[in-house]
């Protein structure tokens, strides 16, 4: 999984702290990860209860998962498909490029995913 690539080519860069399939924090896509959680989102209110409203609470705890909940602001490896079920309900969160795998470009189209992305982070040393 250490090799896989971001949604523009580089290394994957990590998303959040204990989010993704394998709850390592990197948008990971292995061969059981049958929801493709590959995009690095930024959590928002109408994300989250848009989510809710489709069956998938991600803000209520579920503490026999380990599962804190998630609020507006957090970083979280969303399913390809709910990313771009909520873009087509006008409620797509911010992504983080660097992080999102490039798995989710099967479902995503790059250009919906630079149009909702955040600046990334500049290196001074490049």
């Amino acid at each position: 999984m250490a090799n896989e690539k971001n949604v523009l080519g580089g290394a994957l860069k990590l998303c959040c702290g204990n989010g993704g399939f394998t709850r390592e924090g990197f948008c990971y896509v292995p061969a059981s990860d049958h929801g493709n959680h590959s995009v690095c989102a930024i959590m928002t209110e109408a994300f989250l209860t848009h989510s809710k409203e489709q069956g998938n609470d991600l803000s209520s705890p579920r503490p026999e998962y380990q599962f804190p909940g998630l609020k507006a602001g957090d970083r979280w490896c969303l399913c390809a498909a709910r990313w771009q079920q909520a873009l087509h309900a006008g409620c797509a969160p911010q992504v983080i490029l660097s992080a999102t795998n490039a798995a989710c470009l099967r479902i995503i189209k790059l250009e919906d995913l630079q149009k909702h992305a955040l600046p990334e982070p500049t290196n001074s040393t490049d």
